[in-house]
């Protein structure tokens, strides 16, 4: 009789430096396993299109599956890169990442959500309240996101703007922003049929995007037009938990008015001292009558932080300023790349650039 092959009983991932270990099974990739077994590793859009989860493979073998190169080019992959988002185990695997979450992750459930309000931030961005069902709180960290499965099968990712300890108010609900795509089957419903009382299924929590609070370096909060969600998330946390680091927000818009909170964020800042905010727009038209920063949002910050070496950077938006951030702050301003947490907003269309 001969012994089954190892892969049918699952190969073992360990992650360096935290030495926590996890089984892969099968063809499961190296990210759903962890996240299967409560072990937070990183990541963004699940889908090989942001990078988030991309880290170093130290020993083992890994067969990638469809991804595009901006997350992975060919020349980070034969240095020894993975994404553990599209990458399956053919052995044990040994992995480098700081960012794996000594927290025990919060369960991963589906449940029915209602429509409990709709309203518009701007042209182009409508706030979504959700009810969960009674009884059945969703536990997340601020910063986390949750997915709409449509009915289709399809999934449509938004992060919660609002932090957890608000669902407890009641009339709250989860809280999202959500920016119309023209053309877009899920947001075309947004802006247009969709109604109060209409139910939706959702599934989460998702993602490692939140507050590390076992740090007490000072912080840069980056975001671009809609990626302001979980920035807002996680400003209600701090101002919840009386985290007292020095934070400074950038957000920018390519107008004025995609800055869609801006007084909200400008009450914040009156009521919490170690807090500040720098609004940045990058196509201002003279009726905007805009006199404050101008240019692209992630140059901003290191206009104003040529050392960015003792701090944290949390960075949420387009994949183009979260990549040339991560890219610049490190090679220009001295940041750790492991104090650089992000969360890229794919789209659809990102997601299918080659």
């Amino acid at each position: 009789m001969t012994s089954a092959p190892p892969h049918e009983a699952g190969f073992q991932i360990t992650v360096e430096p935290s030495g926590r270990q996890f089984t892969a099974q099968g063809d499961e990739t190296i990210l759903a396993a962890g996240i299967r077994q409560g072990i937070g590793l990183p990541y963004g859009c699940k889908d090989g299109a942001c990078g988030s989860c991309k880290c170093r493979k130290l020993s083992g073998e890994v067969t990638h599956g469809p991804h595009q190169s901006k997350a992975l080019s060919a020349e980070e992959e034969l240095a020894g890169f993975v994404l553990t988002c599209c990458a399956t185990a053919t052995s044990d695997v040994m992995l480098e990442s700081r960012q794996v979450t000594e927290l025990g992750a919060f369960p991963i459930r589906k449940m029915p959500a209602r429509v409990l309000a709709l309203s518009k931030l701007s042209h182009d961005v409508m706030m979504v309240r959700l009810q969960l069902p009674a009884g059945e709180p969703l536990q997340f960290h601020a910063g986390q996101y949750v997915e709409f499965i449509l009915r289709d099968g399809a999934r449509r990712s938004y992060s919660m703007a609002n932090a957890p300890h608000t669902l407890l108010e009641p009339g709250t609900g989860i809280e999202l922003h959500i920016r119309h795509l023209p053309g877009g089957k899920f947001t075309d419903h947004v802006f247009g049929a969709m109604k109060e009382k209409e139910i939706l299924r959702i599934e989460g929590p998702y993602g490692s995007f939140f507050l590390r609070e076992d740090s007490d370096k000072p912080i840069v909060m980056l975001a671009s037009g809609t990626g302001f969600a979980p920035i807002k998330a996680l400003i209600e946390h701090m101002k919840f938990k009386a985290i007292e680091r020095p934070a400074t927000v950038y957000w920018g818009g390519r107008r004025p008015e995609d800055l869609y909170m801006d007084s909200w964020l400008r009450t914040q800042t009156a009521e919490m001292p170690n807090l500040s905010y720098v609004p940045v727009v990058s196509n201002a038209v003279p009726e905007d009558n805009w006199t404050g920063r101008t240019g692209f949002v992630h140059r901003a910050v290191l206009e104003d932080f040529a050392d960015l070496s003792g701090h944290q950077v949390y960075a949420c938006g387009a994949p183009i300023v979260v990549d040339s951030a991560r890219r610049d702050y490190v090679a220009e301003a001295g940041l750790p790349e492991d104090e650089f947490y992000a969360d890229a907003f794919t789209t659809e269309a990102d997601k299918a650039l080659p």
